[in-house]
């Protein structure tokens, strides 16, 4: 048999898997290095994107809280507005109210009662005047309790007034004002 020397070949095989492996092992570095630099710049302009986002969700946000100052004070304003109208409407509701009142108090005054002042707060009014007699005082005081209008009729002081006549009197009064229900003054009418 003749002696076949494979220590060469065995060493270029060797060599030559050597030469692959780090082939195969720069070809996974380079594929993993490129992979990452890829995964990198992807997630690199995801934050990129999502910065721009949240930039441009700032400026709305800032526009939007901007308009919600705006409605805020147009909605201050508008509740100004209704609190003067509702002021108005009530002026204008108690306007006839204010005549009504007088007319009735002329209607409740008998004939000999003379009304020197008349002064109002809030729904008490006061009334200081002259009569003839203390019978005409207590007649007017049972026309004002009689009237839907009026109320309440207190006699705060009644003295002498001989200037006025022999038998005249100086008078202060306080009552109430009411506004009567709806059912009694569909009845009236």
């Amino acid at each position: 048999m003749a002696n076949i020397n494979l220590l060469p070949w065995r060493d270029e095989y060797r060599a030559e898997k050597q030469k692959e492996f780090f082939t195969v092992i720069a070809v996974v570095c380079a594929t993993a290095a490129l992979a990452v630099y890829i995964w990198i710049s992807i997630i690199n302009g995801a934050i990129d994107s999502q910065n721009e986002r949240n930039t441009m969700l700032k400026k709305e946000i800032a526009v939007l809280n901007k308009q919600v100052r705006e409605i805020q004070k147009l909605k201050k304003r508008r509740a100004e507005l209704l609190a003067r109208m509702e002021v108005i409407q009530g002026l204008q509701g108690e306007r006839p109210v204010i005549v009504r009142y007088f007319d009735e108090l002329v209607r409740a005054v008998p004939e000999g009662v003379y009304l020197k002042s008349l002064e109002r707060s809030g729904n008490r009014i006061t009334i200081t005047g002259v009569t003839e007699s203390n019978v005409r005082v207590s007649a007017f005081m049972r026309n004002l309790d009689d009237s839907e209008w009026f109320g309440s009729p207190n006699l705060r002081s009644v003295k002498a007034a001989p200037k006025f006549g022999k038998s005249a009197s100086e008078f202060t009064m306080h009552f109430a004002t009411t506004k009567p229900k709806k059912d009694k003054q569909k009845k009236k009418s």
